[in-house]
């Protein structure tokens, strides 16, 4: 698998079949052959991951990897990069949640819940700079929730899965998690296997990061050209659900807060997507949401509009389905969340009323089938154009909503 590619350097994901030593060639920018030797172990599920140093941005790197009684080829792509508005490059990022892949035993459930798997051959036919998974990326079944073996056979089997396997080297990958990839369904801070969780999370996956020195989590930040990627753990520090909301409750925890908020300051990006696995404006939710930690989401959103944040929209997952949520504010530019679920799980037409009838969706960007999202960043840096898709698992596309960068930013008052 592709990991994330930076403008010098691309991670490589590999797993083999039995422990042994690996070799991975590739040639640098100055003509020289770089080679890597790491060592496949059972105890770390026979995975390894090799960092692809000394390249050139914009560029196409060849890459061969040598050991398991194998040897594989490919090409993977770093990052342009400019200095000028009028050198910027077009910018497309896919994204998607809710890969569910039945159990082989047929004792446990769910044989047909999933389908539609050729969904993955139709993103990598989009050719995105990136793939987002937003959680629900595999699904943990009960009698996984406490036998770490068990865990790491999940993600073996999920990915080495054939029709996943023309996606994960077609273009970057990086992740965050949600409650099945987490633990149980609707996990909070008390699961007491999320130690195990995290370390299997790092091992299957190769963001750039995962949380800060001392605080845990699959947070995150990555950068595809002047769009910033703010990665999201929303399982972590969550209370439970239930719990009386509060000062005291919370879906991301203190610390992680405090870095998205100097995270978003930081940032000079006109596109700054947030990704979190729950939906996180949807007043109208009934299910899991942020909705339903109103102090601490207030307090938030008042804290956007008091620091002037521009550029921002929210992806999540979850749902099992598909939507736009535009949601207006006062004295400052709307909030957008495009919601993108299910990849191979079963849709979800809500019959719930009131958010049927909820005011701040889009209009005709509901869609209760399995679909993936699109992002597409175009036009020179200063006046960029953001088109936001969705498309069914053929690859046909379901609905589109195109809005410019300037309508996401805070204008100067008129003198």
């Amino acid at each position: 698998m592709h990991g994330f590619a930076d403008y010098t350097s691309a991670l490589l994901w590999i797993l083999a079949d039995a422990p042994g030593a690996i070799e991975v060639a590739w040639q640098a920018a100055d003509g020289a052959r770089r080679t890597l030797n790491v060592e496949a172990s059972a105890s770390h599920d026979n995975v390894v991951l090799a960092r692809l140093t000394g390249l050139l941005p914009g560029t196409a790197v060849q890459y061969v990897v040598t050991g398991d009684s194998d040897v594989r080829q490919g090409t993977l792509r770093t990052q342009a990069h400019w200095l000028r508005p009028n050198q910027a490059a077009d910018i497309s990022i896919a994204f998607g949640s809710c890969f569910f892949l039945a159990d082989p035993d047929p004792r446990w459930g769910g044989q047909h819940y999933a389908g539609e798997f050729e969904i993955f051959d139709a993103i990598a036919g989009k050719q995105p700079d990136l793939m987002v998974w937003m959680g629900d990326n595999l699904y943990f079944q009960a009698q996984d929730e406490l036998d770490a073996a068990a865990m790491a056979a999940r993600y073996k089997r999920q990915r080495t899965f054939g029709p996943l396997q023309k996606l994960l080297t077609a273009t970057a990958h990086v992740a965050i998690w949600d409650d099945h990839d987490y633990g149980p369904n609707d996990a909070d801070m008390s699961y007491v296997m999320k130690g195990t969780s995290l370390e299997l999370f790092q091992r299957y996956w190769a963001n750039p990061t995962y949380g800060l020195p001392g605080t845990p989590g699959v947070f995150g930040r990555a950068r595809v050209g002047d769009v910033d990627i703010f990665l999201l753990d929303d399982r972590w520090y969550r209370s439970a659900n239930d719990a009386i909301d509060g000062p005291d409750k919370t879906m991301l925890g203190t610390q992680q807060l405090a870095w998205l908020r100097n995270a978003l300051i930081y940032s000079k990006a006109p596109v700054k997507l947030v990704v979190n696995g729950s939906q996180m404006w949807n007043e109208a939710n009934r299910f899991e949401g942020w909705n339903h930690f109103l102090v601490e989401r207030n307090a938030f959103a008042q804290w956007l509009v008091a620091q002037r944040i521009d550029g921002v929209i929210f992806l999540s997952g979850d749902r099992h389905f598909s939507e736009l949520l535009r949601v207006p504010r006062d004295n400052a530019p709307p909030l957008y969340e495009f919601t993108s679920s299910p990849l191979t799980s079963g849709p979800f037409d809500i019959k719930d009323a009131a958010e049927r009838n909820n005011p701040a969706t889009v209009p005709g960007t509901f869609v209760a089938k399995r679909q993936f999202g699109m992002i597409r960043v175009s036009g020179p840096g200063n006046d960029r154009r953001i088109a936001l898709e969705s498309y069914d698992a053929k690859g046909t596309l379901l609905w589109r909503h195109e809005i410019a960068a300037s309508e996401l930013a805070f204008h100067a008052p008129q003198k």
